[in-house]
């Protein structure tokens, strides 16, 4: 449009200075030719910024970054990951976007030839984790709990009771911790203290783990040093170390790696449970118990999952059998 408004006063400057010049009769003006829009690429930020907020339905108290674009296993497409977060949380989300920019996919790449939960394995790290269970055992279940979570009390019940008297060798179990900081004052401080523990005397971090669920509605950020303290009296436990270890916060290094595998799993809520690297949350017992059967009898043949197959044999603490 302003190209003609700048035509058209030349043309009529062109015609007062020369009128008794005609132009040919046949001479027409040649039909402008209508702009093509740019084709929008993904690998443009602003625009898959603006595709996944109306995709995913994100305001604008809603920051959104999006990551450059990685080489992917997908043949033909880039891995591009968006992140999105409000305040202190954050949630990840990964795009595979054509070369071209064209076509976004979001979804699960399987490789036929790998276990489907294999990415979740490798990621999974269980050496010198609490745990139950028979070492070597073709299923491993790991968990990610928060001491403070009610529905996490109500899952270590459910595991307590059931697991081991079910599956006497046939299942190791992991513990990590993921406090949820936001929402759970003292989550992290009882995670640094059950890690004290475990230091100090691995056998005991179970009695801690089975009592602090039990007691957690009693417990608050002020009052959870002096009650653990009462209750590690007559345990094999050094009070005056362990008073130590939570003051400094000795083991907060060990709490921190476990939130940090929990995020790069994208574990986003308490209590999470991997079963051989399958994921589930919010599970009844028998519903567990029947994943847990597939999986003994699908190991019998696949061995592609289980300790022998995906994660570590030796604990990290000399003499600490598992058991």
């Amino acid at each position: 449009m302003s190209r003609k408004l700048l035509l058209f006063p030349l043309l009529a400057a062109c015609v007062m200075q020369a009128p008794a010049q005609k132009p040919p009769a046949a001479r027409k003006a040649a039909p402008a030719k209508a702009s093509t829009p740019a084709k929008k690429s993904a690998l443009d930020k602003a625009v898959m910024e603006a595709y996944v907020r109306h995709l995913l339905v994100m305001g604008t108290a809603i920051k959104v970054d999006v990551q450059d674009p990685k080489p992917s296993t997908l043949p033909g497409f880039f891995d591009v990951a968006v992140r999105a977060s409000a305040g202190p949380q954050t949630q990840e989300f990964l795009f595979y976007v054509s070369k071209d920019g064209q076509k976004i996919v979001q979804g699960t790449v399987f490789d036929v030839a790998q276990n489907p939960f294999k990415a979740d394995l490798d990621r999974l790290k269980t050496e010198g984790e609490p745990s139950i269970g028979t070492p070597g055992a073709s299923v491993v279940l790991v968990e990610f709990s928060d001491y403070q979570c009610p529905f996490c009390a109500q899952q270590a019940k459910m595991l307590r009771t059931n697991l081991l008297s079910t599956y006497p060798k046939q299942v190791r179990f992991y513990f990590k911790d993921f406090p949820l900081e936001q929402i759970h004052p003292w989550a992290k401080p009882a995670a640094i203290a059950g890690r004290c523990i475990f230091r100090q005397n691995p056998a005991a971090f179970w009695e801690f783990h089975d009592w602090i669920y039990d007691h957690q509605n009693e417990i608050t950020a002020d009052n959870l040093k002096g009650k653990l303290l009462e209750w590690a009296k007559g345990k094999e436990i050094d009070a005056l170390q362990l008073s130590r270890c939570m003051d400094t916060k000795a083991t907060e290094a060990d709490v921190n790696r476990n939130i940090a595998e929990a995020k790069a799993l994208k574990v986003d809520s308490t209590p999470t449970l991997f079963v051989n690297g399958r994921r589930l949350v919010g599970r009844d017992w028998p519903t567990l118990r029947s994943v847990i059967d597939y999986e003994i009898e699908y190991q019998k043949t696949a061995r592609n999952a289980g300790e022998e197959a995906c994660c570590e044999l030796r604990p990290l603490l000399p003499g600490l059998s598992g058991k």
